[in-house]
């Protein structure tokens, strides 16, 4: 019960993230924001603490996503802004978490049925899909990480 909240609040959460543009603009975040700023290199660099030198590296790693999120949070900080670091699934993980145990459950019963119609006791579809969704709530009730070996 506890782990299906769970598994609903991060996928409410998340979902919000999963409408935004994924790219970041062309020269990287820290450029685009600077200049829209209209802050030279030379003034971030004061405002950080470091070298102009090092400003640029910095945005020209952040553009290539060699930027180490330590060093993203103090630009950022120094840029007025706040840095949200997210992993944005491509879809609901509670499509991803049942997709994964029907596609366990469908392979079990396909070696179960795979066998008995070699003893020629084959069962019918009806029967087939009563299995699969037996296996897969016990695949969803069960430890989580069970569906990932």
């Amino acid at each position: 019960m506890l782990r299906s909240l769970a598994l609903s609040q991060i996928d409410k959460t998340l979902s919000s993230w999963r409408s935004l543009p994924r790219l970041p603009p062309t020269g990287g975040w820290l450029r685009a924001v600077r200049q829209t700023l209209g802050m030279t290199t030379r003034q971030l660099a004061k405002s950080v603490g470091v070298t102009q030198g090092a400003v640029v590296d910095a945005e020209r790693n952040e553009a290539k996503g060699d930027i180490t999120l330590a060093t993203l949070q103090r630009y950022a900080a120094a840029l007025g802004c706040e840095l949200s670091y997210v992993l944005v699934p491509k879809r609901p993980l509670r499509e991803m978490v049942e997709e994964r145990a029907d596609r366990i459950a469908r392979d079990q019963v396909s070696r179960i049925r795979h066998s008995m119609a070699l003893e020629d006791q084959q069962t019918g579809k009806e029967h087939l899909e009563l299995q699969v969704a037996q296996i897969k709530r016990k695949l969803l009730e069960g430890k989580r990480s069970r569906l990932w070996q």
